[in-house]
């Protein structure tokens, strides 16, 4: 189900990359150039003044000693918080302006959306600058073997001092950056719990002359208890009381620190307070439509319109708005321009025998409606009819603006929040479909007879890449489908983009606002806070178990596709262990995967049982994907994969087969699922 285009042996490319780089000049600076920034300069902005009361870091503070290199590391940090007794966890972002990393033109990332989080993202990647750190001299578990990250004398330490347990992960250093200036990453196997405290330990880390590395001076000062500026031993207090109740002691001890993760409440609040008002205002009404444009074709009929849906965003909604906030930070009706207007693209069988269920889709990358005609050949058959509405902040009408947003991320809240009005758009689409006075009430969703060609009520869920890392998060909030088909799916952009090869086009942009490596991976991380409010970082916790008041859990089906170019592997298999798949085994032929243990933490699945969810891997004799966090390039890397489950017929039939009866059955049998589709011989 992966591509949305009809060339699927060729990348579909995001979007065209003339149409960044005709932009990149005006966005990266006022007269067409940028400024130099010294890489590497470490100088600590003055120590605010301002009485907010503090969190952990000391009002004399504005950086964290503890890591020297950049002023939010290491990260994520409670040092970065204040207490605040009126959040879910009990504290509330403070990250302070002149912390954060500045682009060309000398302007720091406003973080005032993002304090407005009681924590840090589910997806956050945990970072530090070790000098000199040799990774596998020091036996940091990689992604080809996370089982050995829970080892008892695993150098790296995630310990949920909320449950008792230590959490699995993978470590890498940052490719891109240049040696001796690359970050330690550390990538939880699954999306961090929900209002959790992480304690985080680094311990006997090995420099690249077989050398033991130092802690900081700061941290070592904490640690002896020595009375020495910049002063955190009481800080670290409780820290260290839980690594040692963990079995981790200070022996070998390099870098130790706390993060609280998000809540559900700060992290999907706003799109549960939309849909709530949204569906009070409809009260049990369709929202109001429009149809446009009709044609008929090979038995298929194609039709074109606008809805309403309530709108909660400045402005009459276009690119560059933001969501209107009261006085509780939840967003609230525009009363100038109350309705949003969506548009709609729909593919519907014209003499089905009997009205059909239906599908809301989710498109590509930076992409739009349109691409539903992929699934034209279900309308075709009389199975199924399909409709989708642009997914807006980060759809095609949302390229230009995205162009500025990279060059100064103060304004991402602007791709962010509509986003999250993209989300209801989405809903009240499945409601068009599933009440007497939606679409059915029109001619052109009726046969000559008048009789309806969509049956209510029996809408379900498909979204493909993009469609995918978002529609996780769509689906959650959803009373409008039940069963939920994720092709070539991901979660967390902070992971993905590094590793997708559309992220080249994108950072011909990014890299020259922000030119020092490090500032790029903050900047990110920045930006995931955010885009937790709108793609599937933020929501999966609820998908398919502790579903949210009033919506039921998910049945989901993921499609993973071996090597895949655009959506990393490791990305989709952190969707997976966090909604609680299984996998469809043997996932892959002996020998095609370098990990120790591939889809590990994924338990097989029981085809004899209840599925909650099922990720099915389809090889498509596509090599490995990279190792470390680079994108896989033509023609190391074979052909792209992302697309090839569009040509696959098993693939569609095992979706569709699904999504009509519910049934997850096994596509492959005793096999891994192979296909010869890219080579032509399929």
């Amino acid at each position: 189900m992966g591509s949305q285009r009809a060339v699927p042996r060729r990348r579909r490319a995001a979007f065209v990359p003339a149409a960044i780089l005709a932009l990149a000049a005006v966005a990266c600076s006022d007269d067409g150039t940028s400024s130099p920034t010294t890489v590497g300069d470490t100088t600590s902005p003055a120590p605010v003044t301002d009485e907010i009361s503090r969190g952990p870091l000391a009002a004399s503070l504005t950086c964290d000693p503890f890591d020297e290199r950049a002023c939010l590391l290491p990260w994520p940090n409670d040092a970065f918080t204040d207490a605040d007794p009126t959040t879910a966890t009990g504290r509330r972002l403070h990250l302070r302006p002149d912390t954060t990393p500045r682009n060309a033109d000398g302007t720091p990332i406003d973080t005032t959306d993002q304090n407005r989080a009681d924590g840090f993202s589910p997806m956050s990647v945990v970072l530090a600058l070790v000098p000199e750190l040799d990774v596998a001299a020091s036996g940091i578990a990689p992604s080809t073997d996370i089982g050995a990250s829970l080892a008892d004398d695993a150098p790296v330490v995630l310990l949920d001092t909320t449950s008792g347990k230590r959490l699995a992960y993978w470590g890498e250093l940052d490719a891109p950056a240049p040696k001796g200036d690359q970050l330690l990453m550390i990538h939880p196997a699954s999306a961090l719990p929900e209002g959790h405290r992480i304690v985080v330990a680094l311990r006997n880390l090995v420099a690249t002359d077989g050398a033991a590395i130092a802690p900081s001076s700061a941290f070592e000062a904490a640690l002896e208890d020595t009375p020495e500026p910049p002063d955190r031993r009481e800080d670290i207090a409780e820290v260290l009381a839980d690594l040692d109740a963990g079995g981790v002691g200070t022996d070998g001890l390099h870098l130790a620190w706390d993060f609280t993760v998000a809540s559900a409440e700060s992290l999907a609040g706003r799109a549960l307070a939309m849909r709530a008002q949204a569906y009070a205002a409809l009260d049990g009404a369709a929202p109001t439509f429009t149809v446009t444009a009709t044609s008929d074709d090979g038995g298929v009929r194609r039709v074109d319109g606008t809805f309403a849906v309530p709108n909660f965003l400045t402005g009459d909604g276009s690119p560059g708005s933001t969501l209107l906030l009261g006085a509780d930070d939840l967003p609230e009706r525009n009363p100038a321009h109350p309705d949003y207007v969506a548009d709609f693209h729909c593919v519907l069988p014209t003499a089905p025998a009997a009205p059909v269920p239906s599908i809301v889709y989710g498109h590509g990358l930076m992409g739009s409606r349109m691409e539903v005609d992929a699934l034209s050949f279900a309308a075709s058959l009389g199975q199924a009819a399909a409709c989708a509405t642009d997914e807006i902040g980060m759809s095609s009408a949302d390229i230009g603006n995205l162009v500025e947003i990279l060059a100064d991320l103060s304004r991402f809240d602007e791709q962010a929040d509509r986003m999250v009005q993209g989300l209801l758009n989405q809903q009240m689409l499945g409601r068009l479909l599933n009440t007497a006075d939606g679409f059915v009430a029109d001619p052109a969703f009726q046969d000559a007879a008048g009789s309806p060609l969509v049956a209510n009520g029996e809408t379900q869920f498909v979204g493909n890449s993009q469609g995918g890392i978002l529609g996780g998060a769509a689906s959650a909030v959803s009373t409008e489908w039940q069963r939920v088909v994720l092709g070539v799916p991901g979660i967390g952009y902070s992971l993905l983009l590094p590793r997708s090869s559309d992220w080249p086009q994108f950072a011909t942009v990014f890299d020259a606002a922000y030119p020092d490596p490090v500032d790029r991976v903050l900047a990110l991380q920045l930006i995931q806070l955010l885009w937790d409010r709108g793609e599937n970082a933020g929501y999966t916790q609820h998908l398919t178990a502790d579903p949210y008041d009033g919506i039921t859990a998910k049945q989901v089906l993921l499609v993973e596709a071996f090597g895949d170019h655009q959506v990393a592997n490791v990305s989709t298999e952190i969707l997976a262990r966090t909604i609680g798949a299984a996998v469809d085994e043997p996932s892959l032929a002996p020998g095609r995967s370098p990990e120790v243990d591939p889809q590990w933490g994924i338990p097989e699945a029981d085809f004899g049982g209840s599925l909650p969810a099922l990720l099915t891997v389809w090889d498509f004799g596509t090599p490995a994907p990279p190792t470390v966090n680079l994108p896989p390039t033509e023609p190391e890397y074979g052909q792209d994969p992302h697309g090839a489950g569009s040509e696959e017929p098993r693939v569609l039939l095992h979706a569709l087969t699904f999504l009509l009866t519910g049934d997850l059955a096994d596509p492959c049998g005793d096999d891994p699922c192979v296909s010869a589709v890219l080579s032509g011989a399929g």
